[in-house]
């Protein structure tokens, strides 16, 4: 296990933060970035927490908080995960959900879910998932109009 940080991510880490995004498979520009950064900072239930080793952006983790219609629990949902590729391998994405599941502990959710596609790719965040104690317990329905 390497020694890192993880904190909020923080508009000075923009550049690398965009680097991250396209390894988790959406090319981006850091000027398209931007613009979702700071939609995604504006509004109030989405979190983004940041792995940092010597000041490099190794991994990164985004949350956002949900109330439903059917109690009153406030569920957090892990909407993007990914870690730089040289580290991969190494604990960062465990260490990011653990950090994230204790968090959530302290605002008082014990409700934590995310969704991830089918496809061949996705595998090995599969396993992750499971490695780490979550369960497959429904199914995603999609329709783009």
């Amino acid at each position: 296990m390497i020694l890192l940080e993880i904190r909020k991510y923080d508009s000075a880490d923009l550049s690398q933060f965009s680097g991250l995004i396209s390894e988790l498979g959406y090319p981006t520009s850091v000027d398209e970035m931007e613009i979702r950064m700071k939609r995604i900072e504006s509004i109030s239930n989405y979190y983004t927490f940041v792995a940092v080793k010597n000041e490099i952006l190794i991994g990164m983790i985004g949350i956002t908080l949900h109330t439903t219609y059917t109690n009153n629990d406030v569920k957090v949902q892990i909407t993007s995960l990914v870690t730089k590729e040289e580290y991969r391998g190494q604990g960062i994405a465990k260490l990011l959900i653990k950090h994230v599941e204790e968090w959530s502990l302290s605002i008082g959710s014990k409700f934590i879910y995310l969704l991830s596609g089918i496809s061949e790719e996705r595998e090995k965040a599969h396993m992750l998932y499971k490695s780490v104690g979550y369960d497959i317990t429904g199914y995603r329905f999609v329709k783009r109009i």
